[in-house]
């Protein structure tokens, strides 16, 4: 891409939107009203998919027992693994954080919503992560903050995770993202040195 293209961040809030959302690590200890919640889901449920085949399934939990319950069971389920060679790094450190204690892989969000598709569907990660984006980008709207979460993903696997969230045996886990109001100041604009975009004009 040329170096002389400079986007306008302004241009409309949906783009600003776009640029202002961040990984947000730290919330407020603050319920979000339901009506939002229920608001960004929709945006979520309207996201492209494959098809039209809408079989992206969200679970939305905000009840804290429920949410103490799937933190408690991730970090069990973690602290069995291994750290291998070559292993991603953020396995690496639910792995040892994990083997720790303490680990809220939510960052203490107050309330998290896990995606879902069918097993058999080619499209299942694409749709469910097409969801999370428009998810994301609707709390960045309303003042929230939200952080993509791999962990429920990486415990597709287990049992206990499938039957405490209750996921259909026909489904496999493909996302899932925290949302809460932020208790943290984005520190700087993210620097993107990578995503190299090739023009065909």
């Amino acid at each position: 891409m040329s170096e002389e293209f400079v986007v306008n961040k302004e241009m409309n809030a949906t783009i600003a939107d776009i640029f202002k959302r961040y990984s947000c690590r730290k919330y407020e200890d603050k319920p979000v009203p339901v009506d939002l919640i229920r608001t960004i889901v929709e945006c979520g449920r309207v996201a492209p998919c494959g098809g039209n085949n809408q079989s992206t399934t969200f679970y939305v939990i905000t009840n804290p027992e429920v949410l103490k319950g799937i933190i408690q069971i991730a970090e069990k389920e973690f602290a069995k693994m291994d750290v291998e060679e070559n292993m991603y790094g953020g396995l690496k450190n639910s792995i040892n954080f994990s083997k720790r204690g303490g680990y809220d892989f939510t960052y203490h969000a107050p309330v998290l919503i896990v995606m879902t598709n069918k097993k058999t569907y080619g499209n299942a990660m694409a749709d469910s992560v097409c969801a999370l984006m428009n998810i994301a980008t609707a709390a960045t709207s309303l003042g929230l903050g939200s952080c993509y979460l791999n962990q429920l993903h990486w415990l597709d696997d287990s049992q206990l995770v499938r039957d405490f969230l209750k996921v259909s045996d026909e489904d496999t886990i493909c996302c899932s993202i925290g949302i809460g109001y932020p208790a943290m100041a984005r520190v700087k604009e993210r620097e993107i040195t990578g995503n190299p975009v090739i023009e065909l004009f």
